[in-house]
């Protein structure tokens, strides 16, 4: 693996530096992107600097880290390119690698164990996408990605498009 970015808000901060031993541990080049204190921060913030990172190719995975991982999880899948998922378990981090080539994963440091975080990590990063059935899935994960992107501005500007009747 070539790198891995990681980082936090203020509720995931200590979880975040327990995760660092673990990619220690690994073996794993990781850059830590923030934040650097328990002090209280903006997620989105956060979760932007590694998404855009994996995105652009600064790193092959990234890891986010808050209170629940709903927000950042929210907030990275936002950057075109990325996958992330929130996971709780193992089985839903190799889930998310196998099945739905995630790049990202986003953990709860305040709704998961520590223990539980640690295989979480160590699945995320050991377990590889299947391809076959599911690339056909990713690939329409990306269409809807590209459609969006191109479209997104013609529906802001007119607030009666409706996209479902």
């Amino acid at each position: 693996m070539k790198k891995v970015l990681i980082a936090s808000d203020h509720a995931g901060f200590d979880g975040k530096e327990a995760i660092k031993r673990t990619l220690d541990d690994l073996g794993v080049e990781y850059e830590d992107l923030g934040t650097n204190s328990p002090d209280s921060v903006d997620y989105p913030d956060y979760a932007e600097r590694v998404a855009r990172g994996v995105a652009g190719g600064v790193a092959e995975r990234g890891i986010l880290v808050c209170g629940s991982g709903i927000g950042m999880e929210i907030a990275a899948n936002k950057i075109p390119g990325v996958r992330a998922a929130l996971a709780w378990n193992e089985e839903t981090a190799e889930l998310a690698r196998r099945h739905n080539d995630a790049n990202v994963v986003a953990v709860g440091d305040r709704t998961t164990p520590r223990e539980t975080i640690d295989r979480i990590i160590r699945a995320f990063l050991t377990t590889d996408f299947e391809g076959g059935r599911h690339q056909r899935r990713i690939e329409k994960i990306k269409k809807l990605e590209e459609e969006n992107i191109s479209t997104a501005s013609d529906s802001e500007r007119d607030p009666t498009n409706k996209l479902i009747d």
